[in-house]
């Protein structure tokens, strides 16, 4: 049978049903990917699936990445756990790409509720080809041939020694990326740029880079080219992070927000 898609927006995000998660043969997988290239972003809810399912549900799609810094759970090194309080306050309240500042960024990422606030906490997502295509031709065409750094010092070496930085950086340098990314499947332009993990655009001087990068930042915050997901426990969200930037919302305190996900490993954009 196939699978049910009802968008949410007509250029971003879908709800998907007819899928259990625990058990996808053939014909529904390229049906879940096929709805993933053309929406973006998938809402999967009531999926009362194990973590070992989760997991091989990611494996699906491609490999899975472990993630150097974020907190995860021993036992599942794929599983990144993302819990905020009002003591240790949510990471991802900034607009941007899972793990730009990998030379080989992630392709997707697939996020489950496990404890949800009763109010607030949601998920804001941003089609980064639509707000690219809004931009005027002119500014467009400069920003086609610009590149960016990213660099995981950003964010996450603020809770590192200078010793713990010094050795991660051997390991993660910083990465070079298109201001543009092109998709590899699906040939869109997107804006590739965001304020969590980019020191600078490389090539121009600092008042200019920071000009770029808020302007850039400006275009993903209109709300012309985005969708919003409510949570609910068992929900899952699956996003292309080649194609789209994510905002989790901190409206929720002092209600805890518990969410779990896996990364699915891609490729050096360009």
């Amino acid at each position: 049978m196939p699978i049910e898609v009802s968008p949410i927006t007509a250029t971003l995000g879908a709800e998907v049903t007819g899928v259990d998660m625990a058990n996808v043969d053939g014909v529904t997988l390229d049906q879940l990917k096929k709805a993933w290239l053309d929406h973006k972003v998938l809402v999967l809810r009531d999926q009362h699936i194990t973590t070992e399912e989760h997991i091989a549900f990611g494996r699906l799609f491609g490999e899975l990445e472990t993630h150097p810094f974020a907190t995860g759970r021993r036992q599942y090194p794929e599983i990144v756990k993302i819990k905020s309080t009002s003591e240790h306050p949510y990471a991802a309240a900034r607009w941007h790409s899972d793990v730009t500042w990998r030379q080989e960024p992630s392709m997707g990422s697939i996020l489950r509720g496990v404890v949800i606030p009763p109010a607030g906490g949601d998920t804001c997502f941003a089609d980064a080809a639509a707000a690219y295509e809004l931009l005027p031709l002119e500014f467009k065409a400069k920003m086609d041939k610009l590149f960016a750094i990213h660099d995981f010092t950003q964010t996450f070496g603020r809770h590192l020694s200078a010793e713990e930085r010094a050795e991660k950086q051997k390991e993660y340098p910083p990465a070079r990326h298109p201001v543009i990314r092109t998709h590899p499947e699906t040939g869109q332009r997107s804006i590739y740029t965001n304020r969590a993990f980019v020191s600078y655009i490389e090539g121009v001087d600092s008042d200019e880079s920071e000009r770029i990068i808020d302007r850039l930042e400006r275009a993903i915050m209109n709300p012309t080219v985005q969708c919003r997901i409510r949570w609910d426990v068992d929900t899952f969200v699956m996003w292309d992070n080649r194609a789209v930037q994510h905002f989790g919302t901190d409206d929720f305190y002092p209600a805890t927000r518990h969410v779990e996900r896996v990364t699915v490993i891609g490729e050096r954009p360009f």
